[in-house]
């Protein structure tokens, strides 16, 4: 029988992670760094633990060697997605996060010629970072195959996880990016401005540096790709002002004070919180001529989302033969993934 190992599987998210893949009958292995934690979690949910860190690559494979798919949630991934990444390919297991970083998808991408002569599967991004975007993107490709920019965004309430607002403080000081003429630029924070409907009335949106900037690429081959999300009139002047102080952010001590502020006030929603909290996603590509074609998506909220996405691909992975390689949520199963998932509305297209 197939293996699945939930890594960081004591945090917020990896815990919603582990009791939904129980829901669907898997009984996954839960792993991470800090044993009182881990060992607590797997006695209420009853199943096997195992406790390593990330620091010694043969540590690593020596818990991995007999599993079949891993869902990594152990973040900021810019430190632990590469070492979980090697102990995967050296030991033919499949590799998940739930990342929204650039560099990680990235870092996928450069390994690909490894993971397909291991026949291994690299495809980070398998939670709300981001197969609602990555779907999007790839059904509006798909509505216009000569386009030549695409814009997305999001819409929600949900806030940001502990570990997902920490990974977006070290990068305040690394400034915005997008993807012009097939390559990833950095430009200012708040680099372009723009009034946006994501589906619940006009708003007032800024670019930021989101995972679509490397994925939508890997998906679609646009060329030219910005990432949006809501930001007021006022806060979007403030965020602009930044720039000019930027690196201070990137000061390790100020770096520590924002993810210890974080950390002591940064929780997730409870179930209740997290029914009403759904998402409105958005997507428009252009072409040569100036012709556009918009989409728009009705998800559950973020966290809901990233459960049942990394569930459905973990089990896909478990369930088929897949060849070797870097792949985008959408490239590994299809553009229909994200309609997989409860909660999530058809496209509308305009």
């Amino acid at each position: 029988m197939k293996t699945l190992m939930i890594y960081g599987a004591n945090g917020y998210t990896g815990e919603l992670i582990a009791e939904f893949a129980i829901e669907r009958g898997i009984k996954p292995i839960l792993a991470g760094r800090n044993k009182d934690a881990i060992e607590s979690l797997a006695k209420k949910l009853d199943l096997e633990s195992r406790v390593f860190g990330l620091d010694f690559a043969l540590n690593i494979e020596n818990a991995l060697k007999d599993i079949d798919t891993v869902i990594h949630c152990a973040g900021p991934f810019s430190a632990t997605a590469e070492p979980m990444m090697d102990a995967c390919i050296a030991t033919k297991t499949h590799y998940t996060d739930i990342t929204g970083e650039i560099a990680v998808f990235e870092m996928a991408q450069d390994k690909d010629a490894l993971a397909q002569e291991a026949g291994v599967v690299l495809c980070p991004g398998v939670g709300f970072d981001v197969i609602p975007t990555d779907c999007l993107a790839s059904q509006l490709k798909d509505k216009m195959p000569d386009a030549t920019h695409l814009q997305l965004g999001f819409d929600t309430a949900s806030g940001f996880s502990p570990g997902t607002a920490k990974t977006s403080v070290e990068g305040l000081g690394e400034g915005g990016r997008i993807r012009k003429d097939g390559n990833i630029i950095r430009v200012p924070m708040a680099y372009k401005c723009e009034t946006i409907d994501f589906g619940n009335g006009p708003k007032n949106a800024i670019t930021i540096p989101w995972g679509d900037v490397s994925t939508a690429y890997h998906s679609t081959g646009i060329p030219n790709i910005e990432v949006f999300i809501p930001m007021s009139p006022r806060a979007s002047k403030n965020m602009k002002r930044m720039n000019m102080f930027r690196w201070i952010l990137k000061l390790n001590f100020v770096q520590n004070q924002m993810k210890k502020k974080i950390a002591a006030n940064s929780k997730g929603p409870n179930k209740e919180q997290r029914a009403k909290l759904n998402t409105y996603v958005w997507g428009q590509v252009t072409n040569a001529k100036g012709d556009k074609i918009t989409a728009k998506l009705e998800t559950c909220n973020g966290y809901e989302l990233t459960y049942l996405g990394a569930v459905e691909v973990a089990q896909f992975l478990l369930s088929n033969d897949v060849k070797g390689g870097a792949f985008t949520p959408s490239k590994l199963i299809d553009n229909q993934l994200v309609h997989k998932l409860a909660g999530v509305k058809e496209t509308v297209f305009s």
